[in-house]
């Protein structure tokens, strides 16, 4: 008896590399014969013709295939968890629609996953070829900013792209919260995992919905979610304040007495006030940040909403 392999695939405006990537899989499973793949397409919100390719690929039966769509756009951590609460293979994987994570991959993936003892075969890139400079040195930063802050280690250039034994997915979905970012919920509930290193590869079609600033956002969402040291770092710095503000004090008012009162003008002070009031308005941000995602947790909000299914 074969056992079923759920592949889950977010997709948000990606008419040209849905066919592709249902080839592909088709073409990877044949060296399977083992192993049924069923492939579950989530559309977030697309605006093109997504949804009208999804439709025809579910009435083709070479590849056991069904899609969600959202009644609007939640993000892709959102079409992560709606296709791990919606999937029930005996081993599941995530997979980007633009075949950035091969496929072929799958293949070695399996094998280890039923020759060994691991939990989870992962993917990580060795490098970012293709990419633009500036954001594989802040991606690389991130990394680096997030594994010394953070309990959760993340192994650097790790991607969605994983398999998953059903025992750590069921692990997963009991991490229900609202703010979700998956390379550290997969690392943070453990389980045994082994990566495979990969070299980048570019999309097959179409144009990514990934800007600079969505990934900036996506960062800061991951440090935030997974570190509390920014509070830390806000109180430190803030006691370091003080303490030169109270020397500083100290030391005009010694000066005053024994030499008098030589300043005049206002710019140093207008420039100190300025200071000190553009770095509290920066750590009532970080608070603020960490209180918004209170509130958003408190209000026990659907992640996702499903208008279609198939």
């Amino acid at each position: 008896m074969s056992q079923k392999v759920s592949i889950i695939v977010p997709c948000h405006n990606e008419e040209e590399t849905v066919e592709l990537f249902y080839q592909a899989i088709q073409k990877t499973f044949a060296q399977l014969p083992n192993y049924q793949p069923s492939i579950l397409f989530i559309n977030d919100g697309s605006n093109d013709q997504t949804l009208k390719k999804l439709r025809q690929l579910n009435q083709r039966t070479e590849v056991d295939n069904h899609f969600l769509s959202f009644s609007r756009q939640f993000g892709k951590e959102a079409g992560i968890y709606a296709g791990l609460k919606n999937v029930d293979g005996d081993l599941v994987t995530i997979m980007d629609a633009d075949l950035q994570d091969p496929p072929q991959m799958l293949v070695e993936m399996i094998h280890l996953l039923e020759t060994t003892d691991y939990d989870c075969i992962g993917t990580a890139r060795t490098d970012r070829s293709g990419e633009p400079k500036l954001r594989s040195f802040f991606s690389n930063l991130f990394y680096k900013i997030i594994n010394r802050i953070s309990d959760t280690q993340i192994v650097p250039g790790a991607r969605d792209f994983r398999l998953m034994r059903r025992d750590m997915v069921n692990a997963i979905l009991e991490m229900s919260e609202y703010n979700r970012f998956s390379k550290g919920i997969f690392s943070w509930v453990g389980f045994k995992t082994k990566y495979l290193p990969y070299k980048n590869v570019e999309r097959v079609a179409g144009q990514t919905s990934w800007n600079f600033w969505s990934l900036f956002k996506y960062s800061i969402e991951g440090i935030t979610d997974f570190s509390t040291v920014p509070l830390i770092i806000a109180v430190w710095l803030g006691l370091l304040v003080m303490f030169i503000a109270f020397a500083g004090l100290i030391f005009i008012v010694v000066r005053s007495l024994i030499y008098g009162n030589p300043t005049k003008g206002w710019s140093s002070t207008i420039s100190i006030i300025l200071f000190l009031g553009g770095m509290q308005l920066f750590f009532l941000g970080i608070i603020g940040n960490y209180i918004g995602k209170i509130f958003l947790e408190v209000k026990k909000r659907p992640i996702y909403i499903i208008k279609e299914r198939k």
